[in-house]
């Protein structure tokens, strides 16, 4: 008889965390949590047989394994092959042919930036993707103005942040998304309610917010809503810093920095090329900092679709410190606020006992009541 075991999809990857693991499908952008238990089976365990895994885990845990591959069939994040050596894993290797990937450029009150001068520079250094950050009211003519300069650009994406302003109504701003084709997201902050909205016929949207953004600190907060479960974004956090590496940032006063929320300026915009700031050896210090370094983030299970920070951190001037903005515990699997009401509904699963070797068996008793938590 043939053998059969069961593979993930290439692009569907297990990460063990310290409580709990996840299964990131990086060509749905999303991703499960599952017990450590599920994880072991689809690494260590993952040429056996069903039979043979019975066997492994004795009689009482049957029922439970195979709930858990039910469950991964039930998801298509994998399928049992006779011939598993015709499907070899991913590669994650990251490789950008760009010097800086992203950039922000932050607008305050006296802001007087030169942004045909600005994008040029950043198209020069290959950057993709670009994000404008308004934290003073302005006419929308001048957000146009500052915008245009993307508009013939080799950027593929702009997104903007805008304080409310009375004269917003969706009509307007969808006009004004219109107007950019680079444009892929507004957010509008301190709006008087939250909520969003389409741009017809246009893969734009316009993003409602209550809170207010009025300067760089804003930055940082980690929870599900923000985590990015694409294969670029999960790649390039196995070897560099999910939130800083290759990025460049001019904020509101002109001070290049690779964050604006970083203290370290290498010049300003106005006298200095983004690429000569860019050539200092201190600009990169910490695009390799990965969340495998980082204290705490190391034993998350979310590690790679989550953004790191860097400029907030529990222990400041700790390049290792946890981002000061996270509100979860990896080693309970338990968000310290309210779970985000953006954060999608998880399926729960049973609990298997992982080999002693692996997890202190006493430690899982509790794992039936977390597993499916966001």
């Amino acid at each position: 008889m043939e053998r059969k075991v069961f593979r993930l999809h290439a692009h569907c990857l297990p990460v063990r965390g310290a409580r709990r693991s996840t299964v990131c499908d990086l060509q749905r952008r999303d991703w499960y949590p599952v017990p450590n238990g599920l994880h072991e089976i689809l690494t260590r365990h993952r040429d056996l047989t069903r039979e043979e895994l019975h066997a492994e885990y004795g009689e009482g845990s049957v029922g439970v394994i195979d709930e858990y591959f039910a469950f991964l069939e039930g998801h298509e994040l994998g399928w049992w092959t006779t011939e598993p050596e015709r499907f070899p894993p991913l590669d994650l290797s990251w490789e950008v042919p760009a010097r800086i990937t992203n950039a922000i450029v932050d607008v305050g009150a006296h802001s007087a930036h030169d942004f045909p001068a600005i994008v040029a520079q950043l198209e020069e250094l290959g950057c993709r993707a670009l994000q404008l950050r308004v934290f003073e009211p302005r006419p929308l003519a001048e957000v146009d103005a500052m915008l245009a300069a993307t508009d013939r650009s080799g950027l593929r994406a702009a997104e903007v942040l805008l304080p409310w302003d009375p004269s917003f109504d969706d009509e307007t701003l969808f006009a004004f998304c219109g107007r950019h084709p680079r444009l892929l997201s507004v957010f509008v902050h301190g709006a008087p309610e939250r909520r969003v909205a389409s741009v017809p016929y246009q893969v734009v949207t316009v993003v409602y917010r209550t809170e207010r953004i009025d300067s760089a600190s804003h930055c940082g907060e980690v929870h599900p809503a923000y985590f990015l479960a694409t294969l670029s974004a999960f790649t390039e956090a196995q070897a560099y810093n999910s939130c800083l590496n290759r990025k460049l940032s001019v904020d509101e006063h002109g001070e290049i920095r690779n964050c604006p929320a970083l203290p370290k300026s290498y010049g300003n915009a106005a006298d200095t090329p983004l690429h000569a700031a860019l050539e200092h050896p201190e600009f990169r210090d910490l695009w390799a900092v990965t969340k495998d370094q980082v204290e705490t983030c190391r034993d998350c299970e979310f590690r790679y679709v989550c953004t790191d920070c860097r400029a907030h951190v529990e222990r400041p001037g700790d390049r290792l410190s946890k981002p000061a903005k996270c509100a979860y515990d990896p080693y309970t699997a338990t968000w310290r606020e309210a779970a985000p009401t953006a954060a999608p509904a998880r399926p729960a699963l049973p609990v298997v006992r992982v080999s002693p070797v692996t997890l202190p068996a006493p430690a899982l008793e509790e794992e039936a009541v977390l597993v499916g938590a966001p």
